[in-house]
Order: C-alpha cells, then sequence, then structure tokens
C-alpha cells in the first residue's frame, strides 16, 4: 500500500506551515500508530528544530541526499524522540539545491526518485515542510505529494496567496503528468476574534466550501513555548489549548483520505 504524502505549501511565510506539518506528522506517528516520514525542505530547518534536532551539525542532510545519488537514505534519516516519526532533516545547505540540479532534466523529480527507492520503503505516510516560496524544493514536494493542505493566514492578503499556490497545483498536476496532485484542505490560521478575520474565514469557506477545515488554528503561547524548547505541542503541553486546536486540525487532515477523492481540475476550481 503506497503512504499517504502530504504537502504544507504556502508561498507566503507565517502561516504556521511548519507549526502544522510537525505537528501533524507527530500526531499521525503517536496517536494513530503511523510510520511516519517527516521532510524538512527549507533552509530553516525548522522542522528538525522543532523535533529537538541539531540541524546545524546533522550532516548529510535532505540537501545531500537529493544533489548526491551516493548519499543513502539511511545516512540522513533521523529518528527522534516520538515513537514512529523520522525525519529527513533541512539546513542552510538547500539554498544551494536550485544550483546543484539546474542542469539535471529531471530536476524536479529528484525528491520523488529518493522516496521511491527501496531504502525509503515501509512508512505509511510522508508529510512535506516547504519553503515559503515557489522555487525548485517546492516543485520536487509538489511532484513527489499527492495531497496538499495550505495554511491560511486570515490577514488581508492571504486570499490572494491561497489563489497562487491553487494555481500552481494545477500547472503542476499538468506539466508533469500528475493527476492525482489535489488540494485536500485549506486551513485557517492566526485566528483572532476580529471583525477581519471573520470576514476573511466567512470568504475562505465561500472559496472552498468542501475543503476549507472547520477548525481553525488560533493564537497560542504553548505552540510557540513548545516550539522554542524543541517539543511537539503533544511533548510539551498537550492539555493545553494549543493541542485541542492541533488534535482537530490533524483529525481533518487525516479524514481528507476519506473524502472523495478530486481530480487536480476540479481540486483548483
Amino acid at each position: 500500500m503506497n503512504p499517504r504524502k502530504i504537502a504544507f505549501i504556502n508561498e507566503k511565510g507565517g502561516t504556521c506551515k511548519t507549526t502544522l506539518a510537525v505537528n501533524v506528522a507527530a500526531y499521525f506517528a503517536q496517536k494513530k500508530g503511523l510510520r511516519t516520514l517527516l521532510v524538512d525542505m527549507d533552509t530553516q530547518g525548522h522542522a528538525g528544530k522543532s523535533v529537538g534536532l541539531d540541524v546545524r551539525n546533522l550532516t548529510p542532510n535532505v540537501f545531500h541526499l537529493l544533489s548526491d545519488p551516493s548519499v543513502p537514505f539511511e545516512a540522513v534519516a533521523q529518528p527522534t524522540a516520538i515513537p514512529n516519526l523520522t525525519v529527513l532533516p533541512a539546513y542552510k545547505e538547500m539554498s544551494e539545491f536550485p544550483v546543484a540540479v539546474a542542469n539535471d532534466p529531471r530536476r524536479a523529480w529528484r525528491l520523488a526518485d529518493r522516496l521511491a527507492s527501496p531504502a525509503a520503503q515501509g512508512f505509511d505516510a510522508i508529510l512535506f515542510d516547504a519553503p515559503p516560496s515557489m522555487g525548485q524544493a517546492t516543485f520536487n514536494i509538489l511532484v513527489a505529494a499527492t495531497e496538499v493542505v495550505i495554511p491560511v493566514g486570515l490577514t488581508y492578503l492571504s486570499l490572494d496567496g491561497c489563489a497562487e499556490v491553487v494555481e500552481t497545483v494545477r500547472r503542476v498536476a499538468e506539466q508533469h503528468q500528475r493527476p492525482d496532485l489535489h488540494v485536500s484542505l485549506v486551513v485557517p490560521t492566526l485566528y483572532r476574534k476580529t471583525t477581519l478575520a471573520d470576514e476573511i474565514l466567512e470568504k475562505l469557506k465561500s472559496y472552498f466550501p468542501d475543503r476549507c477545515a472547520k477548525n481553525s488554528l488560533g493564537m497560542n503561547v504553548k505552540i510557540d513555548e513548545a516550539q522554542s524548547h524543541g517539543q511537539t505541542i503533544w511533548e510539551y503541553a498537550p492539555w493545553s489549548r494549543g493541542a485541542q486546536m492541533l488534535q482537530e486540525i490533524a483529525e481533518e487532515v487525516f479524514d481528507a483520505e476519506k473524502a472523495e477523492s478530486v481530480g487536480a481540475g476540479r481540486a483548483v476550481a
């Protein structure tokens, strides 16, 4: 059985993309018992840092895995304190990735090809934390993934950014013959009880009536504190409101697989 491959993507930074990717991955691993791989493709390495890895001193990392065929998957995959959760960490070297693969006609398939290798098999779910830009790293994620979760901060320019991601998903699905690639969920984040936030939330629901998450991720200090300690919310404050919000969203991501499958065309309609 093929693993679920879920990408957390938004071209805009500061939308809680990494927060969702890390905590949903940990939830799948710890609460659902799924053998889960979290792939960090961002130069900041925040996904690895959020689960307690010292990414500055971990080599080889995902850049070496993708740029050098001789680097084995096992040398990059890092176990974590969370049972069933493995991480492919990233760091600043990922900034060199576009140049390193520029002459490869299959440069957009580097990640998909490495995840198809025998050494990378055995996972029930693979989750990707993308950088806040639509560069070569994000295109690699889209080619490797089948589901896209878009975190959307409830701010004035958020809807424009969401529309751009949806269009990119459609374009990648067409150009790289990935008809199974689709937007499975749009998650409202940075929610505060204001008139503007409620207006944006209603617009988001009207644009994505079948794919807008029923639960929003609001501001929560325990989530921030957990990340500062290199822990997920389930380790740091499992009793908190932050944990409750993330659990509700993680369940929606998990249940998205049960929803009626949508094609790439409908997914971006």
